[in-house]
């Protein structure tokens, strides 16, 4: 990928398909980067939508064919952001043309499916980046650092939680997300995935055995469709209904253990009552504990063992200073950043890792090596819950 530039072709246009547009757009803006971020071209389903979406965002060009994009020679990086059934045929077909390639998490439904993207990506020897964007949270990336300065040395205790409630009206109707073909799972996919990678980034430890059980608290529901984001067209739907079969979980719950000696709780439910987007995790460890919690964005908390007696406590630090990772690029202290700049720092980060020509394309983080793992995980989890018992890695892998 010689020049100043990279150009990019993103697959999809909705909720993360202008997560993605917004940090190609942005990243140059806060970031002294190696190459230029280029918008070349944007692809979708829907023409007058695509259209529309490629304007508004800047996309210098669009299609409705993502096999357009890998015939492009222009075309550097192909950015998938289109639900997960898709995620295999485009990552496949972009590593065989020689492109790198950017995934939305999951990696895929199943294991064997990110075993065969993970497979062809190292085949093709492309970069490869997977947009696990909560690594780029300035608090998880401070977490990390303490982790590795040994702040609070050996981990006993993982407490992961990830809540929403977007789902539990009945009368939301059969959207992709709880379509089992389309997603491979409900909330254990879409929610534990981020929360299963920020633990094995954060602690730089690996899941070994897992016990889970899923939930699903409405079986039915009317067919219909994703109108943006977590929206849908429940009110529109009128007279008789169309019902089909919910087969995907609405929550889940799992115990692990890890490879370090440590143990662990997870939980993602879309039905906890109050709760839109709160995910959290807690570290325990012998000299210190650490905790994320998204509501409050811009803090770490952190509990220091080693300090005398009398002045032990949980101190909330403000990760908002240049010392804090990338919170340096945007404001002064004490001006937050939020959400979306998690992906407009893993825009960056990506862009500095293909500038890099002594990078391999296996050392960014997180690359398909951590999407296989995290899918690892979520499979074991499945398999778990559905046979009641616990599962080892060893048998997924």
């Amino acid at each position: 990928m010689p020049g100043d530039s990279l150009n990019v072709g993103l697959v999809g246009y909705q909720f993360m398909g202008k997560a993605h547009s917004n940090a190609w757009l942005q990243a140059p803006h806060f970031f002294d980067l190696p190459r230029q971020p280029v918008m070349h071209t944007l692809c979708g389903r829907s023409l007058e939508p695509l259209k529309a979406t490629a304007k508004r965002w800047g996309w210098k060009n669009y299609t409705q064919d993502y096999r357009e994009m890998l015939k492009n020679p222009e075309i550097d990086l192909i950015d998938v952001s289109v639900p997960n059934n898709a995620h295999p045929e485009i990552v496949i077909a972009a590593a065989e043309a020689k492109k790198a390639v950017a995934c939305e998490k999951p990696l895929a439904r199943t294991y064997e499916e990110a075993k065969a993207m993970h497979a062809a990506v190292k085949k093709a020897k492309v970069n490869n980046y997977v947009w696990f964007n909560y690594r780029r949270v300035p608090a998880v990336a401070y977490a990390r650092q303490l982790v590795e300065q040994e702040r609070i040395g050996k981990i006993f205790h993982v407490r992961g939680l990830y809540l929403q409630d977007w789902i539990k009206d009945a009368n939301i109707p059969l959207v992709w997300r709880l379509s089992k073909e389309v997603a491979g799972s409900g909330s254990h996919g879409d929610l534990c995935a981020h929360t299963i990678d920020m633990l094995r980034y954060i602690s730089g430890d690996e899941f070994t055995e897992v016990c889970g059980i899923f939930e699903t608290f409405i079986k039915q529901r009317p067919i219909g469709r994703m109108v943006e984001g977590l929206t849908t067209n429940a009110q529109e739907i009128k007279g008789p209904r169309e019902m089909g079969k919910v087969e995907v979980d609405d929550a889940v719950w799992f115990l692990c253990k890890l490879k370090g000696g440590g143990v662990g709780t997870f939980e993602a439910t879309r039905f906890a009552t109050g709760y839109h987007n709160a995910n959290s995790i807690e570290i325990n460890g012998e000299k210190g504990s650490l905790r994320f919690d998204f509501s409050n964005f811009s803090y770490l908390e952190f509990f220091d063992d080693t300090l005398p007696a009398s002045e032990k406590g949980w101190r909330r630090i403000s990760c908002t200073t240049g010392n804090h990772p990338y919170a340096g690029k945007y404001w002064p202290a004490d001006h937050p950043i939020g959400y979306a700049e998690t992906f407009v720092n893993t825009a960056a980060d990506i862009v500095a890792h293909v500038a890099d020509s002594k990078a391999s394309a296996g050392d960014f983080h997180a690359n398909f090596d951590d999407g296989l793992a995290c899918q690892a995980v979520l499979e074991a989890v499945t398999v778990s819950a559905k046979e009641k018992r616990w599962v080892n890695l060893k048998e997924i892998k």
